[in-house]
């Protein structure tokens, strides 16, 4: 590659990361206007969050079961199968709950935000909407922005609840972990600084992807062909800085 066509990427990165961060702050203003209108922002939490139960509830009952399965063989070689209960509920509720939420919330919730804006602009409603003196991102971006923050912990909420009943299901009543073990070495080892880890991984991981979603859709060329390649780019973007935060948020929770 040469040096001016590796010079034209780092410049083309600059400017998307420029026209990003001015765009975060133009939706950071038209987020306290927005929370005037709370019906807009819970009709954003019923479209990210109402929407995606059924793959997060699935998803987490599944990987709870997995995780069953692989602890109790992992803990049986120590003889400490009774500890189960304690594998299985700080795994979800600091790594695999924020995260596969977040993975899953990408795949469903940011495409659908960036595809719905991206054809709204499109279509020119959100110039319509400039015509007639109406902010579309007071009306339009900042109540999706809003709905995925909140929307985000809920679901990693229900990911964790399901996993561990999923966990339990396996060791419990398939491998035969005692019931009283399962749930008092569990109670007796996961701390309030465990589940604060896992609700401000689930935050930032909501801010960010909400924000990339709203800010690809935003940004997205006004054709299906822009749209598509913004869907995309949001999938890719999204997955690629969860896997990035949650080490740096892991290794900041472990200073």
């Amino acid at each position: 590659m040469s040096n001016g066509a590796r010079n034209s990427m780092v410049l083309e990165g600059l400017r998307k990361t420029g026209a990003t961060g001015i765009f975060f702050f133009r939706l950071l203003a038209a987020c306290g206007p927005a929370l005037a209108r709370p019906r807009l922002i819970i009709a954003q939490i019923y479209n990210a969050g109402a929407r995606s139960l059924i793959i997060i509830m699935l998803s987490g009952l599944f990987t709870g079961m997995v995780l069953g399965l692989q602890g109790y063989d992992l803990l049986q070689r120590f003889g400490s199968e009774e500890a189960l209960g304690v594998a299985a509920a700080l795994s979800l509720l600091k790594e695999l709950g924020p995260v596969l939420t977040a993975l899953l919330f990408a795949g469903r919730a940011g495409t659908a935000l960036t595809s719905e804006i991206g054809l709204m602009k499109a279509t020119d409603q959100l110039t319509a909407m400039e015509v007639m003196a109406v902010d579309p991102m007071r009306y339009v971006a900042a109540p999706r922005f809003l709905g995925g923050i909140i929307a985000m912990p809920l679901l990693a909420a229900i990911f964790n609840i399901i996993g561990l009943f999923g966990a339990q299901l396996i060791g419990v009543q398939l491998m035969g972990v005692d019931r009283g073990t399962f749930w008092s070495q569990m109670q007796g080892a996961v701390g309030l600084h465990d589940v604060f880890e896992g609700i401000a991984k689930s935050l930032v991981f909501g801010a960010v992807l909400s924000l990339i979603a709203v800010n690809e859709g935003y940004q997205s060329e006004p054709t299906a062909e822009g749209v598509g390649l913004a869907t995309t780019r949001t999938v890719v973007a999204s997955s690629v800085l969860t896997l990035l935060l949650d080490y740096v948020l892991t290794a900041a929770f472990m200073q």
